[in-house]
């Protein structure tokens, strides 16, 4: 028994109150009791708060939830709620970003957890180096295309010193293009240089006088890029399919009205069959009764 009272006040009440509480007489002739249940629910997120790791790295990453009922589990990045929890065996540029592993008790109104982890994936700088001739032949086109975070400062050089006139493109997922455009009257090497906190990077090109034809190099495309490739992709793709859809019911229906056409003209054919042998008949009987 707890107490010999009327009266039982649970204080800082924990989750092992949870139970059977009874009240009865001290002969027990008559009893009652009431069950109580203590809501609660834990969150461990393994690892938590920002975390830095090198790209291909693996980072195992666990969200463990205990709770008094079945709870709710889901993932956010960015603030966009995710498929599935995610999993790093090989690190990328794109993978870094915010994620919070979020759990909610539906039976108990406003009860929920929540823990974040900030990734942030790290990378030497790593350079390629690219070169196009304009259409009409007037300039080349020098691309530096630049790889790392954090993200490089990219600089210029020349037999004749520091470029500084460039173009650069967004800076995606730990990627971006450094452009210069020049008409060069001899033979010169440019170089890119491409430095962050890790380290320094150096890449040289030849490039021939603006007179002298050379063969371009492929430049490798953006990330935005790729994604409208990918959906012009899914466009093309989308519409072959519709044609092709569009084409097997057409057959379908010429086939069926063919058929049909077929069988009324046998049915056709067989009644004016009929009714030759039936003229035929007449002109036999004619000829009996004459």
């Amino acid at each position: 028994p707890i107490r010999s009272s009327s009266f039982h006040e649970l204080t800082d009440v924990r989750r092992n109150a949870t139970g059977e509480y009874r009240c009865s007489l001290t002969d027990e002739s008559l009893i009652d009791s009431t069950t109580v249940t203590v809501h609660y629910l834990d969150l461990s997120l393994t690892p938590s708060g920002e975390v830095i790791k090198q790209i291909g790295e693996a980072l195992p990453v666990s969200c463990t939830i205990s709770s008094s009922r079945n709870a709710t589990v889901f993932w956010l990045k960015d603030n966009n709620r995710m498929r599935s929890s995610p999993s790093f065996s090989s690190l990328q540029y794109q993978d870094a970003g915010n994620y919070v592993c979020e759990t909610i008790l539906q039976e108990v109104e406003g009860l929920k957890k929540s823990q974040i982890l900030t990734l942030i994936v790290q990378g030497k700088p790593q350079i390629k180096m690219s070169k196009r001739t304009s259409t009409d032949g007037s300039y080349k086109t020098i691309a530096c295309h630049v790889e790392g975070f954090p993200k490089p400062a990219v600089q210029w050089t020349s037999s004749g010193g520091v470029i500084n006139k460039t173009e650069e493109t967004k800076y995606i997922n730990g990627k971006f293009i450094s452009k210069i455009k020049i008409a060069p009257e001899e033979n010169i090497t440019l170089t890119c240089i491409a430095e962050n906190l890790l380290e320094r990077a150096v890449t040289s090109l030849n490039v021939s006088a603006i007179s002298i034809p050379e063969s371009d190099e492929p430049e490798e495309k953006s990330d935005d890029n790729r994604e409208n490739i990918n959906d012009q992709a899914k466009l093309i793709v989308g519409i072959v399919v519709g044609l092709l859809l569009a084409a097997t019911v057409a057959g379908v229906a010429y086939w069926l009205y063919m058929k049909k056409s077929k069988s009324a003209s046998k049915h056709v054919a067989k009644d004016l069959g009929n009714i030759e042998e039936n003229k035929k008949l007449e002109e036999n009987n004619h000829k009996l009764e004459a």
